[in-house]
C-alpha cells in the first residue's frame, strides 16, 4: 500500500490554500514553545512552513533535523505574526497528526543554519547536514540551473553532447595523472582524464562538426582558492572546419548570455576586448588581468636609459599612476611593507604637488626637461603619484601586476558590480627553459602555429606565436583554447624544436598522431571552466562552495574518508605491493 508522505512543499501553501487539509514533510529548522502553543519551522528544499500545535504529544522523539510527515490545516495568521521575509509568510499549518520519519540525534555537530560560520573541515565531515542550509544548497541548485542552460545554447548552436571515457591513458598533459592499475593487464595503468583534448579531437577526424560536453577532468594538483584539488568540470566543446575567431565568438555568445541570466551584474558585451599575450603582461602585469581596475602600467625603461640613477641603470623600469591625493603615511608605509612581502627591494615613488612639482628622493637625479618629459607622457596631474617598480625582466612584470592590484584594493577603485570579459590572445609557442637551457612549449604543445610551417623553419622559436587564447572574467581564467595543429608534418617539427622526436608522438600521442594521417579537418575548441564560472556568479571566494562534495585544502573528502586504505587482496589484484 502506498504511504503519502505530502500534498505539498513546505515552500508552497499561499493564502488560496486556507481551509485546506494538507500534509507537509520536511525536516525540523526550529521548536519553539511560547505558553503551552508549540511552533514548528518545517524545512525542506522549497521552503519553509510554519506549524503550530497544542499537543506536545505529537512532538514526542521529535528533535531539530529530524523528518516529519505533518498533517494539518492551513490557516491565516494573526497580523502581528505575519513574516513578509519567507513567502509562506502569512499562513501557518495547524497540526493535528505527525508522524517521526527520520530521528535525528539531540547533539548537532552545528547548528545548520549557521553551518557557513563552522570550520571548514566540520563542514565537510558532515556535508550532508551543510546542504541543508538554505545558503549553501542554493549554490548547488543554481549549479544545475545553470549547467542545464549551458546545454540549452550549446544545443541551439548546433554542438552534439558527446560523453567520453574516464578511464583513459597517462599522456604528459601538464599536471599530475591519477593513475588507476589494470587487474587484466599486469603492471599496466588507466588514467583519469586531465581533460577530453585528444577524445574531442578526434571526434573532429571522426567527422562530427561540433562537440560539447560537461566534461569531468581530473588532475592532481594542489588547491587554491579557484581551484579544486582532484576534479573539476568544464564545458568543453570543439569545431570542425574553425578558425580562432569561431570558437571565440561562440564563446561571447554562450558566457555572455550565461551571466547575463544569473547575475544582475553589468556584464560587458560581446566583442569581448581582445588583448594579446605581450600587451596584458606590460599594461596589467598578468596574463589574467582584472579590467575593473582602471590602472595601467607603463614602460619607463627607455625613459630611464639616460638618467644617472644606478638603481635603474640598465634594467627594465615600470610605472604606475594613481591617484593618492590625501592619502596618509601609513598609506604608503603599508604599500612598501607589501612590495616587501612579494620581494621586493623597495617601492620608489614621486608625487605631483599642487604647483605641478614632481616630490620624491628620484626627482634630484631627473633634469628639468626630464621631468617636463615625465609629466607630459604620463599626463600627471596634481595628487598623482607615480610608482616605481624595477626588477630583472623575468620577473618585473609580474611584481608590476601585483602593485597593481593591490593599489586597486586600497584605494578602492575595482567596481565589484560587473563582469568585465577580455579574450587574452597570440601567446608565444616557446618559451626558453633557461635552468636546462632548452625550447620549452609555452601552452598546449597540439596548438597550431602562427604562420604555419613556415614560421618553424624560418623564425626565431622564440618569437613565435601560437593561436592559443584565454578567457579572463574580473582577474580568473575562465578557459584556454587553441587552434589546434591537424596536420603532423607540422606537429613533427613544432615537437623537434621543443626537443622531442617522432618516436614520442608515435608513443604518448599515438591515436591522435595516427588519425592526423587519415584526413583531418582544420579544428579548434576551448573549454571554459564551469566551478569558476559559478564562483563568480555567486560571489564566492573559495571555489568549494560551488561543489556539492568537494575535497579539502588537503585533497580528502573527510566525509567519505577518501583516500582511504584498501584490504592486501585488492591490492593484490592489481598487482601492487605497498612496501
Amino acid at each position: 500500500m502506498a504511504v503519502q508522505y505530502r500534498t505539498n512543499n513546505c515552500g508552497e501553501l499561499r493564502e488560496s490554500h486556507v481551509g485546506q487539509k494538507v500534509r507537509l514533510a520536511g525536516w525540523v529548522e526550529t521548536i519553539r514553545d511560547h505558553g503551552g502553543v508549540l511552533f514548528i519551522d518545517l524545512r525542506d528544499q522549497y521552503g519553509v512552513t510554519q506549524i503550530v500545535l497544542n499537543d506536545e504529544a505529537l512532538l514526542e522523539n521529535v528533535s531539530k533535523e529530524a523528518v516529519v510527515s505533518v498533517l494539518g490545516l492551513v490557516t491565516l495568521r494573526d497580523a502581528e505574526t505575519i513574516n513578509d521575509k519567507i513567502p509562506t509568510g502569512k499562513i501557518e499549518l495547524r497540526a493535528s497528526e505527525i508522524d517521526l520519519l527520520g530521528p535525528c540525534k539531540n547533539q548537532l555537530p552545528f547548528d545548520v543554519t549557521t553551518s557557513r560560520d563552522t570550520r571548514e573541515d566540520v563542514r565537510l565531515k558532515y556535508r550532508y547536514l551543510d546542504l541543508r542550509n538554505p545558503k549553501v544548497a542554493s549554490n548547488i541548485l543554481l549549479r544545475s540551473k545553470l549547467i542545464s542552460y549551458l546545454r540549452s545554447q550549446m544545443d541551439a548552436l548546433g554542438f552534439t553532447e558527446v560523453q567520453t571515457p574516464i578511464l583513459t591513458c597517462s599522456s604528459p598533459e601538464g599536471a599530475r595523472d591519477y593513475l588507476v592499475p589494470s587487474r587484466k593487464h599486469h603492471g599496466k595503468f588507466y588514467a583519469l582524464p586531465q581533460a577530453p583534448q585528444q577524445f574531442k579531437q578526434l571526434l573532429m577526424c571522426s567527422g562530427f562538426d561540433r562537440y560539447y560536453q560537461i566534461a569531468p577532468c581530473f588532475r592532481d594538483e594542489d588547491a587554491r582558492a579557484d581551484r579544486s584539488p582532484g576534479e573539476f568540470y568544464q564545458l568543453d566543446f570543439e569545431m570542425s572546419f574553425a578558425d580562432q575567431e569561431d570558437v571565440l565568438k561562440v564563446a561571447e555568445k554562450v558566457l555572455y548570455n550565461t551571466f547575463s541570466k544569473f547575475t544582475d551584474k553589468y556584464v560587458s558585451p560581446a566583442p569581448f576586448k581582445r588583448i594579446t599575450y605581450t600587451e596584458s603582461m606590460l599594461k596589467y602585469g598578468t596574463d589574467k588581468p582584472d579590467l575593473r581596475n582602471p590602472l595601467e602600467i607603463c614602460d619607463l625603461t627607455e625613459f630611464f636609459s639616460n638618467v644617472e640613477f644606478a638603481a635603474f641603470k640598465n634594467r627594465p623600469v615600470r610605472g604606475i599612476v594613481a591617484n593618492c591625493a590625501g592619502r596618509s603615511k601609513s598609506f604608503f608605509e603599508n604599500l612598501l611593507n607589501y612590495a616587501l612581502s612579494i620581494g621586493m627591494k623597495g617601492l620608489g615613488y614621486i608625487t605631483i604637488a599642487e604647483d605641478m612639482t614632481l616630490k620624491g628622493p628620484i626627482v634630484k637625479f631627473l633634469s628639468e626637461e626630464k621631468q617636463a618629459e615625465l609629466i607630459s607622457m604620463l599626463n600627471l596631474q596634481v595628487g598623482h603619484t607615480l610608482f616605481f617598480i624595477c626588477d630583472s625582466k623575468n620577473i618585473v612584470d609580474k611584481l608590476a601586476g601585483q602593485i597593481r592590484t593591490e593599489l586597486g584594493e586600497k584605494l578602492d577603485i575595482i567596481d565589484k558590480n560587473r563582469f568585465e570579459m577580455c579574450f587574452i590572445v597570440d601567446f608565444p609557442m616557446f618559451e626558453l627553459n633557461e635552468e636546462e637551457g632548452k625550447i620549452d612549449f609555452t601552452h598546449n604543445p597540439f596548438s597550431m602555429p602562427q604562420g604555419e610551417m613556415d614560421a618553424l623553419l624560418n623564425k626565431d622559436p622564440l618569437e613565435i606565436l601560437a593561436y592559443q587564447y584565454d578567457i579572463v572574467c574580473n582577474g580568473v581564467e575562465l578557459s584556454s583554447g587553441a587552434v589546434r595543429n591537424h596536420r603532423p608534418d607540422i606537429m613533427e617539427k613544432a615537437f623537434e624544436i621543443a626537443g622531442y622526436t617522432r618516436d614520442v608522438l608515435e608513443t604518448k600521442f599515438s591515436a591522435l598522431y595516427n588519425a592526423f594521417h587519415y584526413g583531418a579537418p582544420p579544428h579548434a575548441g576551448m573549454a571554459p571552466g564551469i566551478d569558476r564560472i559559478l564562483m563568480l556568479i555567486t560571489e564566492q571566494e573559495n571555489i568549494r562552495e560551488v561543489i556539492a562534495y568537494p575535497m579539502n585544502q588537503n585533497a580528502q573528502d573527510l566525509m567519505l574518508g577518501s583516500p582511504s586504505e584498501v584490504t592486501e587482496q585488492q591490492l593484490r589484484e592489481v598487482h601492487i605491493k605497498i612496501r
